[in-house]
């Protein structure tokens, strides 16, 4: 992203299946970056709405159901990004 936009380096983009699903995954990614000493600097959305987003402003986190996934589309939105898999 560092070629594209001054807000991040990197956008990870995931789905889980289900609202619990999104909750799982959220609260396990907070807690295996701060078990490495790396802070959330902010966080925002709920499972019920389909979409939570972990900001470490180096890298953004966002977590979707697959429907709000399809919905946002933030991947068009950043195309020209370079992949990493």
């Amino acid at each position: 992203m560092r070629k594209l936009s001054t807000v991040t380096d990197y956008y990870v983009v995931v789905s889980g299946m289900s609202p619990p699903h999104l909750k799982a995954l959220y609260g396990d990614v907070q807690h295996q970056l701060k078990q490495v000493g790396i802070q959330c600097y902010r966080r925002s959305g709920v499972p019920d709405a389909g979409w939570m987003v972990l900001d470490y402003v180096d890298v953004i986190i966002h977590i979707f159901l697959p429907e709000a996934r399809e919905f946002y589309a933030i991947e068009s939105l950043w195309d020209q990004a370079d992949r990493i898999a």
